[in-house]
């Protein structure tokens, strides 16, 4: 039996919980914005949240969803974390956070929950806090609603080679068209246009109050290489510390050398490592 248990947290401990997310603002942006929008109550999340630590000293949180994220997780809860989950048939869809619990938790799961689609052992976590001084590609603005079908299928695109898989498999993309439409209605989706083709995209895929994580980047591959890229992303980096949170965040897989000179020259740092298990 575990020293001390790992119990699921409900409204109650909602205070404990957003001083855990608050110690670590860019590891878990997607749990602190649910949490934030829905509390904890069962019946208004998505998700259940697993904490560790003494009931009145809550130390690490780990978020079970559609995705697995840990979040200031020590070893010790990583390990504890593991025994809990172990108990449970797999439910979501990725492992996301902080590299050294995402792997941590998957040394002890992965008997039990694998085998992996894709291990991602090493994505830089990065952020901006001040404008880039690159000038913004004017081109580059808020998507409107009218422009969904015109979008929709760029953002298939986008995800089908990030993610390996194309999201329109399971339910003939509904799901994910409501998700595209929903980040365009809340005006975090911004695209180049040109003759009517989307030649760049890019949304804030979760907006807290520390930070804008941005998600889904996409050049059109007949456009790469033009050098749109860095003046396409100065101009996301300057709207959204203008318009939505103090800083901007990302995370990119370390292999991605071009995607990686973009940021830089646009002035993001790195703060940390990702890392990411796909089924």
């Amino acid at each position: 039996m575990l020293t001390v248990p790992v119990r699921q947290l409900g409204e109650t401990e909602r205070g404990a919980v957003e001083r855990i997310l608050d110690l670590d603002p860019y590891a878990a942006p997607q749990v602190a914005e649910r949490i934030a929008a829905r509390g904890l109550a069962w019946w208004r999340t998505d998700g259940r949240v697993f904490g560790y630590g003494p009931r009145r000293q809550l130390e690490s949180l780990c978020w079970l969803g559609g995705h697995l994220t840990p979040v200031h997780a020590s070893p010790a809860a990583v390990a504890a974390f593991a025994d809990r989950l172990a108990i449970e048939e797999r439910v979501c869809s990725s492992i996301v956070g902080r590299a050294d619990a995402v792997l941590g938790l998957w040394e002890r799961l992965g008997g039990q929950w694998g085998p992996a689609r894709d291990i991602r052992a090493d994505q830089p976590l990065l952020i901006a806090d001040r404008p880039p001084a690159v000038p913004a590609d004017p081109g580059v603005r808020l998507v409107r609603p009218d422009e969904v079908d015109l979008l929709f299928p760029a953002a298939v695109a986008m995800y089908t080679e990030e993610v390996g898989v194309s999201p329109v498999a399971e339910d003939a993309g509904r799901g994910y068209r409501r998700r595209v439409a929903e980040l365009v209605r809340a005006r975090r989706t911004y695209a180049r246009i040109v003759d009517g083709t989307v030649v760049f995209k890019a949304e804030l895929a979760v907006v807290t109050r520390h930070t804008a994580q941005v998600q889904g980047v996409w050049v059109d591959p007949v456009w790469r290489g033009r050098g749109l890229a860095t003046p396409a992303m100065a101009a996301v980096v300057r709207d959204a510390l203008r318009r939505v949170a103090p800083t901007v965040s990302l995370y990119v897989n370390d292999y991605n050398t071009a995607a990686r000179r973009v940021y830089d020259r646009c002035g993001f740092r790195r703060v940390g490592s990702f890392a990411t298990v796909l089924f």
